[in-house]
């Protein structure tokens, strides 16, 4: 068959910088650390797969990645797609295969130095990955292909990637391969041996020197590098390499860094180009080399020093082996920056609690640059309205179902539509609008509570991991920067708590922060409470803060955020009961600072129309028509003013419609 002809492009033409090609599955980690596999009692789900955890590097450290392999149509395929979406990553070269499951592993962490797996990956979707899943012009929009050595174990999967390579070469985009052995899944060791790093073997070396002549870089460990050479002898199997292939060869070497070979192999393995390694205790090594491999691209592909590109693939492993996972563990751009710049004063990095909090907040998914939140979560006040038109209180879960069907009406999948709403009253209706695209969060503090308490009882963690993962814990607290010190102190212990709860569940923050009825506000009070909690270790992804129409009370807000966690998300507005009017007014004097993204509104939009319905004076379609015209005027006012204060309105999450 005639091959394309494709005429190259310059490589700052092409739309990615590089694609990934082959596994991509679910990782299910064990949470028990120090357990075997069989003691396992919980496991993470993450994204897994080599290739899918390099491709999710590269894109947060600022390339421009795209996946090449296959799903099942099925929920763990989906999961995948959607996850390296998220994380900015190309799909179009996912392919949905009817007919095979998304692969499947279990990996745990027993101590330093043992990693139990088991790979479920018979007959799986991402291993039926085929040359009609993708043409030479898909090849050429890459400005460098990244094969996986374990697409090279079956001939469906090899033939695969030698035409993506054909293709590559023609198109003069440049060739990695990344050695990535499991020999397990060249079906050289039993199933519950999936955590053997080496087994000799001329069938395996042979085969992967069929491909390294055409290859432009090659990554790989020791053992990796003894299979691909054919030699137990690192220098003998580096120089076996050199004599098939000009590619420049990079050999990793644990805590010792790793030394990159750009020429003829020296008589020493510290004559290469050597890349010191990182003082960390060693964690997790599982999807360390993924991380390393994403950090080398990230120079390579800019042509930067190859000791540069080192030290880039250096932290990102020695970052990745301190955390649980593989891909989640990754660093983003920002934090990699400062941790060669700063390093961390503990070598146990997952106890270090600031960058810890630089990589939550560097790696968050999901772009909120304005947000229409309808708050609805109130509890005390519809309760004492149930009250008081003599209807049960069963009735209030019934019209906060109503109001959701409002919400969807006004947002008419607009970007950027949210919902606050509870789980005492609202649990049958969170379901309904989870997974659509919705900004949803849930209050988790006991109404009315000074010092603020937990509705779900001290153990709020326990409470938090049983939410969606895409559910924003929220929590109101009456505070006061100048309450008296026992008040204050507990609030903001309480507070620590819960950010810490959310930091071990994955869960993003918001805070809302109200004064007191009866006590003094100037323009910094707000400010002043926001500096406490931040001094008391609260730095959370949101904050809800009342209107202010004075630019000195924002300005002071700003000011604070950027002074310690310049990475917030932003400021949504509450509306405090405020006519049309002061909300108008409120939403304009917010507009012109930046670090307001939004507003959360609730009985604006649907007070009066609970009286009239809990009365008996308004029917279901009617409060649902009240709602959606509301919130959506509210929306076009907070766009308008927006617009008023010169900025722009980027594009945020699309609303899509409840099935």
């Amino acid at each position: 068959m005639d091959e394309p002809v494709i005429t190259p492009t310059a490589p700052h033409d092409r739309p990615l910088d590089v694609i990934c090609v082959g596994r991509a599955a679910v990782d299910l980690y064990g949470e028990q650390i120090g357990s075997r596999l069989e003691d396992m009692q919980t496991f993470a789900k993450y994204l897994g797969g080599s290739p899918a955890n390099t491709a999710v590097g590269c894109a947060r450290l600022g390339l421009r990645p795209g996946m090449l392999t296959r799903v099942g149509d099925e929920h763990n395929g989906r999961f995948v797609r959607e996850t390296l979406a998220a994380e900015g990553v190309d799909v179009r070269g996912v392919v949905t295969d009817p007919h095979r499951l998304t692969g499947l592993v279990f990996l745990g962490i027993r101590d330093k130095l043992t990693f139990p797996l088991i790979f479920y990956r018979e007959n799986c979707a991402d291993m039926a990955l085929a040359q009609e899943d993708f043409d030479a012009h898909f090849i050429a929009s890459a400005r460098a292909l990244l094969i996986s050595g374990t697409h090279l174990s079956t001939q469906r999967t090899y033939d695969a990637c030698r035409q993506a390579i054909r293709y590559a070469r023609a198109a003069g985009t440049r060739v990695a391969l990344d050695i990535d052995y499991r020999p397990v899944l060249w079906g050289l060791t039993g199933h519950g041996l999936g955590e053997e790093r080496f087994v000799a073997s001329d069938r395996v070396s042979q085969h992967i020197q069929t491909v390294v002549g055409d290859c432009d870089l090659i990554v790989g460990t020791e053992e990796e590098v003894h299979i691909a050479g054919g030699s137990t002898d690192t220098l003998a199997a580096l120089r076996k390499l050199r004599a098939l292939t000009r590619a420049t060869l990079v050999l990793k070497r644990g805590p010792m860094g790793c030394t990159v070979f750009p020429g003829d192999i020296p008589a020493r393995l510290d004559d290469g180009v050597v890349g010191p390694g990182f003082v960390v205790e060693v964690f997790n090594v599982l999807g360390a080399g993924d991380g390393f491999m994403a950090g080398f691209l990230r120079g390579w592909l800019r042509d930067e020093p190859l000791e540069r590109c080192a030290a880039y693939a250096n932290a990102c492993g020695a970052l990745v082996v301190s955390r649980h996972g593989c891909a989640p563990a990754i660093p983003s751009w920002i934090e990699l920056e400062h941790f060669l710049a700063h390093g961390s004063r503990k070598t146990r990095i997952r106890d270090d609690a600031a960058l810890e909090r630089l990589h939550r907040s560097t790696t968050r998914r999901g772009r909120w640059p304005s947000l229409a939140v309808l708050a609805f979560d109130h509890r005390t006040q519809l309760e004492e309205l149930a009250e008081r038109n003599g209807a049960p209180r069963e009735r209030i879960g019934a019209f906060k179902r109503l109001i959701a069907d409002g919400a969807r009406r006004g947002a008419q999948g607009a970007g950027g539509a949210g919902l606050i709403l509870d789980d005492r009253y609202g649990a049958d209706v969170l379901p309904d609008l989870t997974g659509y695209g919705w900004w949803i969060a849930r209050p988790v503090e006991r109404p009315g509570s000074r010092p603020v308490e937990f509705e779900a009882g001290p153990n709020i963690g326990l409470a938090l991991r049983a939410w969606p993962g895409e559910h924003v814990a929220k929590c109101l607290v009456f505070y006061h920067p100048d309450d008296e010190p026992v008040l204050r102190d507990t609030q903001l212990q309480r507070l620590a708590q819960l950010a810490d709860a959310c930091a071990v569940v994955g869960r993003e923050l918001l805070v809302e922060v109200i004064p007191p009825r009866g006590t003094d506000v100037a323009a910094e009070t707000i400010a002043r409470s926001m500096r406490q909690m931040y001094a008391a270790g609260v730095a959370p992804d949101w904050w809800k803060l009342p209107p202010s129409a004075d630019d000195r009370s924002w300005e002071a807000v700003a000011s604070v955020v950027a002074d310690h966690d310049p990475h917030c998300r932003g400021v949504l507005v509450l509306g405090l009961e405020s006519s049309e009017v002061d909300l108008v007014a409120g939403f304009r004097a917010a507009a012109r600072h930046p670090i307001c993204k939004g507003f959360a509104v609730g009985r604006w939009i649907f007070g009066a129309a609970a009286n009239d319905w809990f009365a008996g004076r308004l029917d279901d379609a009617e409060v649902v028509n009240v709602v959606a015209s509301r919130y959506a005027k509210l929306a076009g006012e907070w766009r308008a003013a927006q617009e008023a204060a010169g900025r722009p309105t980027e594009e945020s999450h699309v609303t899509r419609e409840v099935q």
